[in-house]
């Protein structure tokens, strides 16, 4: 009897353990993959959301061709899904020709807080026309657009927050490789000033 349960509480010890390492698994994965995962989601979720606020019979080629041949900057909407996506398109075009040097300190993070910064003022000023010329029509914003412009700067800035700190990953990696070489030279250097001392040593 007693055997039986000390061998099941094994058994929930290595559950556990093996729940704890495909967590951390989990955790490692996401951490890594954050510009990815950053870019796939602000591709995905303002069109999401704009599609969401349409209607379904609104969703057919024509009346999205119709968007476009008749888009105002004070009212069409299309063109935040368009920034989301031509954003992601670049900065992870950037991230996957990128080493840890550039990583570290090169044209990533540069390019994702330039394209992020555009297009937050673009957001930010076309939120201030689409919000005033509803309040004027409808005497109201809808929660939709509210969740469209919320979504789409919230991206924004999780794309300058991810591209620093995987640039400061970098650099840390960056930092231990140069500590790690200094120490393989300094143990090459060493071993021979060693062994001729043993020789001397000996000699004598």
């Amino acid at each position: 009897m007693g055997f039986a349960k000390e061998e099941k509480s094994r058994r929930v010890w290595r559950g556990l353990k093996t729940l704890f390492f495909l967590i951390t698994m989990v955790i490692s994965f996401l951490l890594f993959s954050a510009p990815v995962l950053l870019a796939i989601a602000d591709t995905l979720l303002p069109s999401a959301l704009l599609s969401a606020s349409l209607s379904p019979s609104s969703l057919s080629s024509d009346t999205i061709s119709s968007y476009f041949s008749n888009y105002d900057f004070r009212y069409s909407l299309i063109d935040i899904p368009l920034i989301s996506i031509i954003r992601s398109i670049v900065i992870l075009c950037v991230y996957s020709l990128c080493d840890g040097p550039r990583l570290s300190r090169g044209p990533y993070l540069g390019i994702a807080t330039m394209c992020s910064l555009l297009s937050l003022i673009y957001v930010s000023l076309k939120a201030s026309f689409v919000f005033s010329a509803s309040v004027h029509r409808e005497g109201y914003v809808r929660p939709m657009e509210i969740a469209l412009f919320v979504c789409s700067l919230a991206l924004a800035v999780g794309h300058i927050v991810v591209a620093y700190r995987t640039s400061c990953r970098a650099r840390r990696k960056l930092l231990v490789f140069k500590i790690d070489i200094e120490n393989v030279s300094a143990c090459k250097n060493g071993f021979p000033r060693y062994q001729k001392k043993l020789q001397e040593e000996r000699v004598k």
